[in-house]
């Protein structure tokens, strides 16, 4: 038998909300905090999809150029001729 550590915390919910979320069939078979704990982990993963999706536009964006560290070699590679 193993145990899984976990916390217990406190949210505020509207009542309109909940009463969809308690109709649910997953949220019947699996509980609340299953559906809930499954929700906030596909919200960080979306943030952190989103994270590096700004990072590489940001790294890689047209803005971007070579930094200043390069400066002055953009022109100085070419492709080889086939």
């Amino acid at each position: 038998m193993y145990s899984i550590a976990m916390k217990t915390i406190q949210i505020t919910v509207d009542e309109k909300l909940l009463a969809r979320l308690d109709a649910d069939e997953e949220t019947r078979r699996d509980g609340r905090s299953a559906v809930f704990r499954r929700a906030a982990a596909e919200y960080l993963r979306h943030r952190k999809r989103a994270s590096i999706a700004t990072g590489y536009r940001s790294g890689y964006g047209k803005k971007a150029g070579l930094g200043a560290e390069f400066q002055g070699w953009e022109d100085e590679g070419s492709w080889p001729h086939d």
